[in-house]
């Protein structure tokens, strides 16, 4: 996690070809991919704490380009696991999903649990990765939980980094930390706060009517944040759950062994009866539009299309989708070949590379100048900053308590 940290060949790629959404839902602000033939009932990914809808892009890159639709999302700011579920359901009904198989890791892997414990009917199936039953065992190692709302960003974030074991990996775990550490930065104070009181938030996963055939057990047997006792209480849960044990991979093996992951996810779909559509793939136009919905389906809606109950949005199945094939990326060990389907692709300009290398040059400058200066400054101040904060905090509490007792 040392360095300065530069984008992965294939992330720059699958930037430039698959379109970042953004939709306000209620109060709730939606931030995810969605990648892939509209008539395949979605796979929608759901990270970890420290995730973000973009660590799934080896995912949406491998998948799509075999005919499956794949959504990935960012947990929003959600306070309870009450109000999670009610979110989550209206952003399906936004995007006119109605029956979907989840894919969560760690956090994301709880939620997922919890939405198919509330919301049966609309979850197909789970596959569940380095996850956990329970939230005890996280608010007791939190003891600030109750102020976690009004800590500093980057105290945040340096709590949610000592979580992730920092020393000598192999190379691919190597690049795959560095990335999800960069995914961190990009969160915000509110974000940060809203999914580690998600964590600590009393709950626990009570029995799901979905059978044990249907769902993925997907860990790595190396290391991993979450306490091997939590992740053996969910084997115990479902005993007659599949078992996919990935040799390494750390706590992100989707990024470090992304070949591996991937090639499991696909026989899981396969067994729970999803159908791939590859006849429905072809190669990038050259206004680099995807498989998912554009972005004009986001500013409206098509009233006059009667929805579907196949899982995707109300399109003609003679629809064609547009998905890219990434570049490949030094991660890959292609386990799953003689998967590929026969798509045809056209790679982008190279008017189109120059600017992305361009582009990279100019972030990878300004990440020197913010690791080497701006924020050891800024931290500096805060620390200096953060006493007399907590001191005024306690002189506030303190008169409003006086304030009641008089009154």
């Amino acid at each position: 996690m040392k360095g300065v940290f530069s984008a992965p060949g294939d992330y720059i790629h699958f930037k430039s070809q698959v379109p970042l959404h953004k939709i306000p839902i209620g109060t709730k602000q939606w931030r995810y991919y969605d990648f892939g033939p509209k008539v395949v009932p979605p796979l929608i990914c759901l990270p970890g704490t420290a995730g973000t809808a973009d660590v799934y892009y080896k995912q949406i890159m491998a998948l799509s380009i075999k005919g499956y639709r794949v959504i990935s999302v960012d947990i929003p700011r959600v306070w309870n696991h009450h109000e999670w579920i009610q979110a989550f359901e209206k952003f399906l009904d936004a995007i006119d999903v109605h029956h979907i198989h989840l894919y969560g890791t760690s956090l994301g892997g709880f939620l997922a649990q919890l939405f198919a414990q509330h919301r049966p009917r609309r979850v197909r199936s789970l596959i569940l990765s380095n996850s956990f039953l329970e939230t005890r065992s996280f608010s007791s190692a939190m003891p600030w939980a109750p102020i976690v709302s009004w800590t500093p960003s980057f105290l945040l974030k340096r709590y949610v980094l000592t979580g992730i074991p920092d020393g000598p990996h192999e190379p691919f775990i190597a690049d795959s930390v560095d990335f999800v550490v960069s995914q961190v930065e990009t969160l915000s104070r509110e974000d940060l706060a809203s999914r580690l009181t998600l964590t600590v938030d009393a709950a626990s996963i009570g029995p799901l009517l979905l059978s044990d055939s249907f769902i993925t057990l997907m860990d790595t047997n190396d290391y991993c944040s979450i306490p091997q006792q939590l992740k053996d209480q969910l084997s115990e849960r479902y005993p007659g759950a599949r078992r996919a044990y990935l040799k390494t991979g750390g706590d992100f093996p989707f990024l470090s062994r992304s070949d591996e992951v991937n090639l499991h996810l696909q026989l899981h779909l396969r067994r729970v009866g999803v159908e791939a559509r590859p006849d429905l793939v072809k190669g990038i136009s050259k206004d680099g539009s995807g498989g998912s919905s554009s972005e004009k389906n986001d500013e409206r809606e098509d009233s006059d299309v009667p929805p579907k109950d196949n899982g995707g949005s109300p399109e003609s199945p003679s629809t064609e989708t547009q998905l890219p094939e990434a570049p490949e990326s030094s991660g890959s060990h292609s386990l799953d070949d003689q998967l590929l389907s026969n798509a045809k692709v056209c790679f982008t300009s190279p008017e189109h590379v120059r600017l992305l290398i361009s582009h990279a040059f100019f972030e990878k400058q300004q990440d020197i100048v913010s690791t080497r200066f701006v924020q050891p400054a800024w931290e500096i101040f805060i620390l200096c900053l953060l006493p007399l904060y907590v001191e005024t905090m306690y002189i506030t509490w303190i008169f409003c308590w006086k304030s009641r007792c008089l009154v």
